[in-house]
């Protein structure tokens, strides 16, 4: 049998911290009581958890090269037992391992990630949140109970003591925009009884997604024009889609074809299906789950990476885009008289799941929706400029 080779994960981070822990029978008599104890966890980014070890193995780890195959028989012999721990834990990985974790960890070699916002993205995933249950377990489910329990959050406004002199600004000249921005609002009242349109849906997604040029800068290299910034021009956030109330087209799951302009449907699903994926997909925020249109928004990170190769900076850039994004369809929703919504409270492992994504080639970092707004408001919504709500 030809030796087994193996090396460590690409990249990992170790965490240390202390458990505090009472010695009752210290205590009691009156010696010290606290016991502590030292507690290593190492983030992997190819692992959905973190990972405890102990002082050897941490020595151990960072001994061994992330890059090279090493004799798995050489590492036991200068290392003994606690590489099979290791290994079993898949910190260590050995070259046929055909594991999930080892394929994550090839497919984050592959696509150049950094480290740090490897780990990062890795550990910020949830599966099976519930936040509001969360939030009704806090007891902070108003802003009186925050400030009561924090205090008063920063001012509202801020200014700098240091300032040399200020400038007073004209008012500019009030437009269409102005009127616009000032009904953009978040929604968490969506009208159950009420469908968007095709036509509603389709005018939607080629604003904000659509492809609106397009340039071959060398081979196989292709620019898009998209009607937002995009790090290096390279546009890797796509949309897909659950459909629960949307005119002539089936409930379900579906990706948005931008070079066709057309949905591609992944699976179809019954309304209740539907509604039970949309309250796991957002962590049980029930408001955001009545929404007609669900759409998710994934980054192909190759894509980005492909250019930004191990750079600290892309995964920033590319949150960015998706705030510029999430901006295009507020305002497209409001024009057309919808409200929308966006949160980063999801649930990212069980809708990769759902649309069978792989997190570290086409993770999702935040769902949007949109549709016609409910007549009343049942649950709270911020609109300081009174322009959405008569009743404020």
């Amino acid at each position: 049998m030809p030796a087994i080779r193996v090396r460590r994960c690409a990249h990992l981070q170790i965490s240390v911290g202390q458990i505090k822990t009472l010695d009752f029978a210290a205590l009691l008599s009156g010696k010290s009581a606290v016991i502590v104890t030292n507690v290593r966890r190492v983030l992997a980014a190819h692992l959905d958890q973190p990972v405890e070890i102990d002082a050897g193995e941490m020595q151990v780890l960072a001994e061994i090269d992330p890059e090279t195959w090493s004799s798995c028989d050489a590492l036991v012999a200068a290392h003994g037992a606690c590489i099979e721990g290791l290994l079993a834990r898949q910190l260590l990985l050995a070259e046929d391992d055909d594991s999930s974790a080892s394929q994550r960890d090839r497919d984050l070699r592959a696509s150049h990630w950094h480290g740090g916002a490897a780990i990062a993205h890795t550990m910020s995933r949830w599966s099976h949140n519930d936040s509001i249950a969360a939030q009704r377990e806090s007891r902070l489910q108003s802003v009186d109970d925050m400030v009561e329990v924090f205090g008063a959050p920063p001012p509202h406004f801020h200014h700098r003591e240091d300032a040399v002199a200020r400038v007073a600004l004209d008012e500019p000249v009030r437009t269409v925009l102005d009127n616009l921005l000032e009904r953009r609002a978040t929604c968490r009242n969506f009208d159950l009884a009420q469908s968007v349109s095709a036509a509603q849906l389709s005018a939607l997604l080629k604003r904000v997604f659509g492809v609106q040029g397009m340039e071959e800068l060398a081979p196989g290299a292709v620019a898009l024009k998209k009607n937002h910034p995009s790090g290096g021009g390279l546009h890797p956030v796509e949309a897909y889609l659950l459909l629960q109330r949307v005119e002539g087209l089936v409930t379900g799951l579906y990706h948005y074809n931008v070079e066709a302009h057309a949905l591609d449907l992944l699976h179809e699903m019954t309304r209740d299906e539907a509604h039970a994926f949309a309250m796991t997909a957002v962590a049980g925020q029930e408001y955001f789950a009545d929404a007609p249109v669900m759409l998710v928004m994934a980054a192909r990170f190759a894509r980005s990476m492909w250019k930004y190769r191990n750079h600290p900076k892309i995964y920033r850039a590319i949150l960015l885009e998706m705030g510029h994004i999430s901006q295009n369809l507020y305002l497209t929703a409001t024009e057309m008289n919808l409200g929308a919504f966006i949160t980063a409270a999801i649930n990212e492992v069980e809708i990769e799941q759902a649309f069978g994504l792989e997190p570290m080639s086409e993770g999702a970092l935040c769902v949007c929706g949109f549709g016609a707004r409910a007549k009343e408001r049942v649950t709270v919504e911020f609109d300081p400029a009174h322009r959405v709500w008569d009743d404020a």
